[in-house]
């Protein structure tokens, strides 16, 4: 069965003001390429200073994610509950398969949410940029018993 590959990209101001936002971008496009190529479902959700947003509902993977990736702009807040809440409702949605909910994020927020109940597997890429390291999107890995990933190995 194909796996839905949900993916939520912090577009806040620290991501936007530290490059990352432009590095998280590049390794989105990546993620979608590959599920592409997998044949697997993909949603996107993103979120900033104006809240988050269901950027792709779930579907079949584009065959150019630059199209879908590149027009996202960044700035502000970190609504990071909202968007996870989100992200969940679409995961809840989907029952044809695994879910898997992939965080792209500098983990630069004071928001602890909870685990995404209706996430099979669930991937934190760590994007902080800070010296020194505050390690709060490793902290979010480590509560959710999630993968972490650090962008740099990417």
């Amino acid at each position: 069965m194909p796996t839905l590959h949900c993916f939520v990209l912090d577009c806040s101001g620290s991501m936007l003001r530290s490059g990352q936002l432009a590095r998280a971008k590049g390794v989105l496009a990546q993620l979608l390429q590959q599920a592409y190529l997998w044949r697997d479902p993909v949603a996107l959700v993103n979120f900033g200073g104006r809240g988050s947003a269901l950027v792709r509902a779930p579907g079949r993977a584009p065959l150019r994610p630059e199209a879908l990736v590149l027009p996202l702009d960044g700035g502000g807040g970190t609504p990071l509950a909202e968007a996870l809440a989100r992200a969940d409702a679409v995961l809840r949605r989907h029952r044809h398969g695994p879910r898997w909910l992939w965080l792209l994020t500098d983990g630069r927020t004071r928001e602890t949410p909870a685990r995404p109940r209706h996430a099979d597997g669930l991937w934190v890429i760590d994007f902080e940029h800070a010296r020194p390291p505050l390690g709060r999107a490793a902290a979010l890995a480590g509560a959710w018993d999630a993968r972490l990933v650090p962008a740099r190995e990417l």
